[in-house]
């Protein structure tokens, strides 16, 4: 049952937003904003710079020296490798380390030319999971 003197009336009129800033003052604030985000942009960009800067120069710094290390590694594993083919062919008789029975592999080549080896030949006296790793790691990098 209603109260005594009926409900209230339903309040449907148009309650207008409160404006809190006038279209001026939101401009300036836009642009005040703009602004400060352009001056810290700018600001971190430097810095930013400055680090790749001695990023960069640090990497350029320390290439030669991976490339050397790189260099020696390769040249112990042919050392390795030769020693270890002398090793398992001490037994065949006219056996030379590096030729076919005494034969030059690369005919015709002068003796100090030097024949960077097939991955295969490289990895030789290697086991298998060594060579997959290599072979994997170049199409990964």
């Amino acid at each position: 049952m209603p109260p005594p003197g009926g409900y209230r009336p339903i309040s449907f009129k148009r309650v207008p937003p409160v404006s809190y800033f006038s279209g001026a003052a939101m401009i300036g604030g836009y642009i005040g904003m703009i602004a400060g985000a352009a001056y810290l942009y700018v600001q971190n960009c430097k810095a930013v710079t400055k680090r790749e800067l001695e990023t960069k120069g640090a990497s350029l710094a320390l290439y030669p020296m991976l490339l050397a290390e790189r260099d020696r590694a390769f040249l112990k594993q042919l050392r390795i490798n030769r020693e270890e083919e002398r090793e398992l062919m001490k037994n065949v008789p006219d056996w030379k380390v590096g030729t076919w029975y005494g034969e030059p592999i690369y005919l015709g080549a002068d003796k100090n030319t030097y024949f960077k080896p097939d991955i295969a030949e490289f990895y030789a006296h290697s086991s298998y999971e060594e060579l997959k790793k290599r072979v994997d790691f170049r199409f990964w990098c």
